[in-house]
C-alpha cells in the first residue's frame, strides 16, 4: 500500500501505519475532511484517527502528490471529481465547484478527499460464472447496494471469461469503463487483471462507448458498470440486437427497487436479462444472495424439492444440471 501511504505528509503517514498496521486487506476507504478527524472504513466498521485533523496545508500536500505538482495537468480528472492512482485506487475529491453555463468547469478549494482502496479479489466470481452460462454466456444484470462488491465481482467475471472457463474457450471481452473503476486504467493501462482477451475504453461515456466498442473491437461480451439512464438502456438494447452478450451492474437492493426506474423497468419487462444476480450487501461483498432468470424465477438458492423430486443441491459441481434453463 506504499502508493497510498506516500500521498500523506509524515505525521499522517505515521498515524495511518500505526492504526492500520496489518489490516490493509480489510480497509475500504480513507476519508480526509478539513479540520476533522481522519475516517477509516474497514470491512468490519468505521474507526477514527482523532489525533489528526488535516489542515489546508495537509490537503495541499496530498493534492501535490496526486498531481505531481501540476494540477493543470489533471484538469480533466479534477472536473470529473476523482483521480486514479497506481494500483487502481481512486481518490474522490469535493469542495467548491465552479460552473460555466451549468456545466462543471473545475473543483476549487478542495476540502474533502475519499481514497477508495482498490481490491482485486481473484476467484470471487468462481461460484457465479456457472450460472451465467448455458451453452453460451447469458445477458446478465448484477444488482447491489453501494460497497456490495458489484465492481469487484464483475471485474473477476471479466477475467474468467476472457481467460477461458471450464471447457469454454476464452472470449473477446469489451469493457466500457466510464468511471475508470473496473480496469482502473492509468494512462490507458489497466491496473487490474482482466484476462488475456479484454479490451478497454477508459473514461468513455457508456452509451457512446458501447457502440464504439462494438464497431472497433467486435467483442463477444460487452461489460459496463452502473447503468441507469434511458440512454444506457437504449445502448444496451442496440448492443444485444447487434449480437453481443451484455453484462452490467446497477445500484439497488432488490428487484422491486430497480423496477421503479422507468428505463430499467422497460428492460426487465422485455426480459432482456437472462440472469439477474442480487448481491448480499456490505457485510459480504461480492457474494450472491439470489439469482433470477428472465422470468424473475429464483434459480439460486434452489428451492426445496416437491415430493418425489430429486434435489441436486446448489454446489457448483452440479452446475450443468442446476442452472440449465434454456433461453432461445
Amino acid at each position: 500500500m506504499q502508493e497510498i501511504v506516500r500521498l500523506f505528509p509524515t505525521e499522517i503517514q505515521t498515524e495511518l501505519n500505526r492504526t492500520i498496521h496489518n489490516r490493509w486487506g480489510t480497509l475500504q476507504e480513507i476519508r480526509i475532511r478539513l479540520n476533522q478527524p481522519v475516517e477509516l472504513i474497514f470491512d468490519q466498521g468505521v474507526e477514527w484517527i482523532a489525533l489528526i485533523k488535516p489542515t489546508k496545508k495537509h490537503i495541499s500536500f496530498i493534492m501535490n502528490q496526486l498531481s505531481e505538482f501540476s494540477l493543470y495537468r489533471m484538469e480533466d480528472e479534477l472536473r470529473e471529481g476523482y483521480i486514479t492512482i497506481d494500483g487502481g485506487h481512486r481518490v474522490g475529491i469535493a469542495g467548491k465547484v465552479n460552473t460555466i453555463s451549468g456545466a462543471v468547469k473545475a473543483i476549487q478549494y478542495i476540502t474533502f478527499l475519499n481514497i477508495r482502496i482498490a481490491k482485486e479479489k481473484i476467484g470471487v466470481a468462481t461460484p457465479v460464472v456457472p450460472f451465467l452460462y448455458d451453452g453460451r454466456f447469458l445477458h446478465t444484470l448484477i444488482v447491489g447496494s453501494p460497497q456490495s462488491g458489484k465492481t469487484t465481482l464483475i471485474r473477476d467475471v471479466i477475467r474468467i471469461i476472457s481467460s477461458g472457463w471450464n471447457h469454454v474457450p476464452a472470449k473477446k471481452v469489451g469493457v466500457v469503463d466510464e468511471r475508470s473503476e473496473i480496469a482502473a486504467c492509468l494512462k490507458g493501462v489497466p491496473q487490474h487483471d482482466l484476462g488475456k482477451r479484454t479490451d478497454v475504453l477508459d473514461a468513455c461515456p457508456k452509451a457512446e462507448g458501447m457502440m464504439m466498442m462494438i464497431r472497433s473491437m467486435s467483442p463477444d461480451i460487452l461489460v459496463v458498470d452502473e447503468i441507469g439512464s434511458d440512454k444506457d438502456a437504449q445502448a444496451l438494447t442496440n448492443a444485444i440486437n447487434a449480437g453481443v452478450t451484455v453484462i452490467c451492474t446497477i445500484h439497488g437492493q432488490s428487484l422491486e427497487e430497480i423496477k421503479r426506474r422507468p428505463a430499467i423497468k422497460s428492460l426487465l419487462e422485455k426480459q432482456v436479462f437472462q440472469r439477474i444476480i442480487l448481491l448480499q450487501g456490505q457485510s459480504s461483498p461480492g457474494k450472491m444472495k439470489e439469482i433470477f432468470d428472465e422470468n424473475e424465477t429464483t434459480i439460486y438458492p434452489k428451492s426445496r424439492c416437491l415430493p418425489n423430486e430429486v434435489d441436486r443441491g446448489t454446489s457448483i459441481h452440479h452446475h450443468n444440471d442446476m442452472v440449465r434453463v434454456r433461453v432461445e
